[in-house]
C-alpha cells in the first residue's frame, strides 16, 4: 500500500517537473544542443587526431563514450532542480500537502527518465548523420540504451542526495563538475586505455564510466573482432559490472536521500 502511494504521488510529481517544460523551453533546448556539440566537437575536431586502435573508425569507438558522458552529465539536472525547489521554497508547500515524503525525490529522478531518453535520441541521430552504425541486433541495440538510462537514474540518486545537502545552483554545478568531469574523462569514453599512463590505467578499467562504455560498445556491435580487451574483471564483464554499480548506489543513495528530504522538510 505504502509503495503504491509513493508511486503514484511520484507521478504526479514528475508531471509537475514535465509541465515545467512548456513554461521554460529553454531547459529542453539546453538538454539537446549538448549532446549534439559534443558529437560534432569530437567526431570532426578531435576524431582525426586520436587512434582508437585496429581496424575500429573512431566514430563508432565515440559514440557509446559520448552517449555515457552524456548521461552522467545530465544526471546533475535532478540535484540542480532539487536545490532550486529548496532554494525557492517548493519544498516547503510539498511538506504541507498530503502527500508521500518519498514522492518529491522518485518524481524528480523518474521525470529526469524522459530528459535522458530525449538525449539519448537526439545523440542517436545525430551519430548516425556523422557515420555511427550500431551493428548490433535490435534487442542488443535496445539493451545498450536500456543501460544507460539504468545508470542514469542511479546517478540521478547521487545528485539528488548532493542537491539536498548542498541547497544551493551555483554550487551544485560546481561541485557536481569537480566529480563528473575526473570520472567522464579519465575513462576509456574518448581515448582508448592504452593511451592512459600505467599508473591511470587500474583507474580507468575500474571506474563505473569506463565499463558502461564499454557495455554499450559491445552491444551496439562497435567493438571489431578480435580486438584484445583488458585484462581487468571489469572490462571482460562491463555489462554485469556496471548492474552492479547501479545496485550498490541505489541500495546506497535511495535510503540516504529519502533520509536527508525528511530532516530537511522536518525543520
Amino acid at each position: 500500500m505504502r509503495l503504491t502511494r509513493v508511486a503514484v504521488d511520484g507521478w504526479v510529481v514528475a508531471q509537475r517537473n514535465l509541465i515545467k517544460i512548456k513554461r521554460v523551453p529553454e531547459i529542453m533546448v539546453f538538454v539537446l544542443i549538448s549532446p549534439i556539440m559534443f558529437v560534432v566537437l569530437f567526431a570532426y575536431v578531435f576524431g582525426g587526431a586520436i587512434d582508437a586502435g585496429p581496424g575500429l573508425d573512431y566514430k563508432e569507438f565515440l559514440i557509446g563514450g559520448i552517449f555515457a558522458q552524456t548521461v552522467v552529465f545530465g544526471a546533475t539536472f535532478t540535484g540542480a532542480s532539487l536545490a532550486e525547489d529548496m532554494q525557492k521554497g517548493f519544498i516547503d508547500r510539498f511538506r504541507s500537502l498530503p502527500m508521500s515524503r518519498s514522492a518529491v525525490l522518485v518524481g524528480r529522478t523518474g521525470s529526469d527518465i524522459v530528459y535522458n531518453l530525449v538525449s539519448l535520441l537526439v545523440m542517436a541521430m545525430t551519430g548516425l548523420l556523422v557515420g555511427w552504425r550500431a551493428r548490433g541486433d535490435v534487442l542488443d541495440t535496445l539493451g545498450a540504451f536500456a543501460l544507460l538510462v539504468l545508470f542514469a537514474y542511479a546517478i540521478s540518486w547521487i545528485m539528488a542526495y548532493i542537491g539536498l545537502i548542498v541547497p544551493s545552483v551555483d554550487v551544485i554545478n560546481n561541485a557536481s563538475f569537480i566529480v563528473i568531469m575526473p570520472l567522464t574523462f579519465v575513462s576509456n569514453a574518448f581515448v582508448p586505455t592504452d593511451s592512459f599512463p600505467s599508473f591511470l590505467k587500474g583507474f580507468v578499467e575500474w571506474n563505473p564510466v569506463s565499463s558502461v562504455t564499454q557495455a554499450v560498445r559491445e552491444l551496439f556491435g562497435n567493438v571489431p573482432e578480435g580486438m584484445p580487451i583488458a585484462d581487468a574483471w571489469s572490462m571482460q564483464h562491463p555489462v554485469l559490472y556496471t548492474i552492479l554499480w547501479v545496485a550498490v548506489i541505489l541500495l546506497v543513495f535511495v535510503p540516504l536521500s529519502v533520509r536527508t528530504y525528511e530532516r530537511a522538510t522536518a525543520k
